[in-house]
């Protein structure tokens, strides 16, 4: 409706990610520089975590359209809840192989296989996990296992791992020494400055062939990035319903009252969640990175400060306990479950005996 109105050749402020709209903030281009970094590499882990809607995704979209121009076998697999036995035949689903009723021995060679013959093509194999905040530890153990395929001392497989802060709490987790090892570089997006939320803003309308109309009044940009404490898809979100009201207002300035209006409107909305300032959390998580150990503080990782409130710290281990612990009786359930159905057959099996015996 509102690219009508002021003539643009799209939606600047969709909520759907993509890279055509990547925004090469300070953050996200250091991202991007530990993901390339990465590639030169050709082995281990690189880490990338932020808060919900910082840009992960774009940057993973971003990444697969710089792939798509090099010797590089890509899959990604966005994850759920996903228990270890099944780890292994998404990442054979993700690259097209066979992973339907097969072993882990199977699935495991199939896989070597697969990244032996690309090996030997000059390509790289590489696999990125999104939303890896949602995996147990034991499944990230499973991912682990994949760098163990080398030839010449060089690995087949490198591995992404792409989460939300709490991935760094299942990284520093007892019996993860041997993934930490292995992790070659991590970095933490933050949200974007006052600064770069004007900037963003204006690089998304200048994609869709922004005309100076609307015009943005002084102090417009402050405000957005004060209501949305400058993470992106909120950003989006914000702007998206600010041009949807200058259109049905016909305002072509969209102003602070404008501003104010959809402010109002927004946080009467079922959907709306005050941002979360990261520096005001509570005691962040300490770097899962050995690249540059004590230098944390210049690259925009997190760092555990040396002052923290007891009380917060220990009411946030109360609630990873607890989530471990959730994690913990799921499995159980499961378990107990298959038992079950082993049971039942084992009874069904007993009572066809039973009767064949009879018969005789």
């Amino acid at each position: 409706m509102y690219d009508d109105f002021y003539k643009l050749e799209g939606k600047p402020f969709q909520l759907t990610p993509d890279h055509k709209f990547f925004f090469n903030s300070k953050g996200h281009n250091r991202a991007m520089a530990y993901l390339r970094y990465g590639l030169e590499q050709g082995e281990g882990f690189i880490v990338i975590t932020g808060g919900i809607g910082t840009g992960k995704t774009t940057l993973v979209r971003n990444l697969f359209d710089e792939l798509s121009s090099m010797n590089v076998m890509a899959a990604q697999l966005v994850t759920t809840q996903v228990d270890p036995e099944d780890m292994l035949r998404m990442v054979c689903a993700s690259f097209g192989l066979a992973h339907e009723g097969l072993n882990k021995a199977t699935l495991l060679h199939n896989l070597e296989a697969i990244a032996r013959a690309r090996h030997a093509e000059g390509k790289q194999m590489l696999l990125v996990v999104d939303e890896a905040q949602n995996l147990p530890a034991r499944s990230v153990e499973e991912l682990r296992m994949l760098s163990n395929f080398q030839v010449n001392n060089r690995a087949l497989v490198q591995t992404f791992l792409l989460g939300q802060e709490e991935f760094k709490r299942t990284l520093q987790s007892p019996g993860m020494e041997q993934v930490r090892q292995r992790i070659i570089a991590s970095y933490h997006l933050d949200p974007l400055s006052v600064e770069e939320t004007e900037k963003y803003i204006l690089h998304r309308l200048q994609l869709v062939g922004w005309q100076q109309d609307p015009i943005f009044a002084d102090g417009v940009f402050k405000m957005i990035f004060e209501f949305t404490g400058g993470v992106p898809r909120r950003i989006n979100a914000m702007c998206d319903r600010l041009m949807l009201f200058g259109c049905l207002e016909e305002m072509h300035e969209l102003n602070k009252d404008a501003v104010l209006s959809v402010i109002e409107e927004l946080e009467q909305e079922v959907s709306f969640n005050p941002p979360v300032d990261e520096k005001q959390q509570g005691p962040q998580l300490a770097s899962v990175s050995p690249l540059h150990p004590g230098a944390a503080g210049n690259n925009n990782q997190a760092v555990a400060p040396q002052q923290a409130a007891q009380p917060m710290a220990d009411a946030e281990e109360l609630i990873y306990r607890i989530q471990d612990l959730e994690k913990e009786i799921s499995t159980l359930k499961k378990t107990q479950r298959n038992e079950q159905k082993l049971l039942r057959k084992a009874i069904l099996l007993q009572m066809d005996l039973d009767e064949y015996d009879d018969i005789d």
